[in-house]
């Protein structure tokens, strides 16, 4: 196989998937002292990060009907430029509400990035290449995940609007994909309402339906529990610094980008669906293991299982939910994939505020638990029976392996 990670395009999409990632992962260490700064409690907190994610809600679809119809750097360019603008004035936001507005504003653009970037990977690369060019993207999206909260914590170092400055990078990133970036477009059936019905009934295949649920439980998991309460939870029982804390939620990321990275090979080894139920399994455990911890370091061990699970789910969900779009709907299956994705990071600082609010913060990670065990049997029922090769022939269809402009 080719050394994928040199392809000049795909280095484009890991930047994009680099802006995907930043404006939550910079600002972790940065909640508790938002917190103090702008007046807000534990289990209101989660409004600055929803106000980003939930433009992403409507933004996703709407953003991969227009990349199927008029293609993708068409979208991708402008969405890099308000991204870039809205986000880096959070660092100048006087107050909470404009500090909310702005980051709304900012989601607008994220929303398209996050459906974009795997859409091209899908487009360029099919089978094998494609399961490991999604871990590279998966792999790159975790090396962010693992760099941002560090980057966040020593920017706050100076001051805690800082981490905010960040997105400001989207802008010559925007300048160089119109420069540089070749991926091939689908060609569009002229009838709209043969395109809407033929892509709703493709997303209504169970496979389908069962990715996005996976897709679903999985961020509330990681925007709940994770994201937004584990720092609580370090600076409430440990009285962590956030560079403690960026330096904790860090270092899962390092097993996730192992892991993705190596999806190419783990693929040809073991049948998809069983390297999803493993994830669900080590999401379980995780949950269940980190408000046992003592101290704070003690936090590393079910934080690392958890960077495991996650190496090892996105990218298999996204290679196979990519293998079962055709190219011309690609960008619409994989902008609702991004809804829910959204829609759950928008709902899980929602809902595990209410969670604490009601039975404080262990109970928190004991939903998690729960969430963990529902995917679990999910799969368990959903996936059981039939063949499964080393590319889950089983479970993907490929109707688009053959196109001659995917390689």
């Amino acid at each position: 196989m080719r050394s994928l990670y040199l392809d000049k395009n795909l280095r484009i999409v890991f930047g994009v998937t680099l802006m995907v990632i930043m404006s939550v992962s910079s600002i972790i260490p940065v909640l508790p002292s938002v917190m103090t700064q702008l007046g807000l409690g534990p289990d209101t907190v989660g409004w600055v990060i929803t106000a980003f994610t939930l433009p992403g809600v409507l933004m996703a679809p709407a953003a991969g009907i227009l990349a199927d119809r008029y293609g993708r750097k068409t979208v991708l360019i402008p969405s890099l430029f308000v991204f870039g603008i809205f986000g880096s004035a959070c660092f100048f936001a006087p107050d909470l509400k404009s500090l909310l507005v702005l980051r709304f504003l900012q989601g607008v653009g994220a929303g398209p990035l996050g459906v974009l970037n795997y859409t091209i990977i899908g487009d360029l690369f099919q089978g094998r290449e494609r399961a490991a060019a999604m871990g590279y993207n998966a792999g790159a999206l975790s090396m962010g995940t693992a760099l941002f909260p560090a980057v966040g914590g020593l920017l706050a170092l100076i001051g805690w609007r800082w981490p905010f400055l960040l997105p400001i990078t989207a802008i010559p990133l925007g300048l160089l994909a119109a420069a540089r970036l070749r991926a091939p477009d689908p060609e569009p059936d002229p009838d709209l309402g043969k395109y809407f019905k033929e892509a709703l009934k493709g997303m209504l295949d169970k496979k389908v339906l069962v990715l996005y649920c996976v897709t679903f439980l999985t961020f509330l998991i990681l925007y709940g529990p994770v994201i937004t309460y584990l720092p609580v939870l370090m600076d409430h029982r440990f009285g962590a610094s956030p560079l403690a804390i960026g330096a904790v939620i860090s270092s899962s990321s390092l097993l996730t980008a192992l892991a993705a990275s190596q999806l190419g090979r783990l693929s040809r080894r073991f049948p998809m669906r069983a390297l999803l139920l493993c994830s669900f399994a080590l999401y379980g455990l995780a949950m269940l293991l980190l408000p046992l911890a003592s101290g704070l370091w003690l936090c590393v061990p079910p934080i690392l299982l958890f960077g495991l699970a996650m190496g090892l789910n996105v990218p298999t969900v996204l290679t196979l939910l990519s293998g079962l779009a055709p190219m011309e709907h690609r960008a619409a299956f994989l902008s609702v994939n991004g809804m829910v994705l959204r829609l759950s990071q928008t709902i899980a600082p929602l809902l595990m505020g209410a969670v604490y609010a009601l039975a404080g913060l262990r109970a928190v990670y004991y939903a998690g638990a729960g969430l963990a065990a529902a995917m679990l049997a999910l799969g368990v029922f959903a996936l059981a029976g039939g063949r499964a090769g080393p590319e889950a022939e089983d479970f993907v269809r490929r109707p688009n392996d053959s196109d001659p402009n995917v390689r």
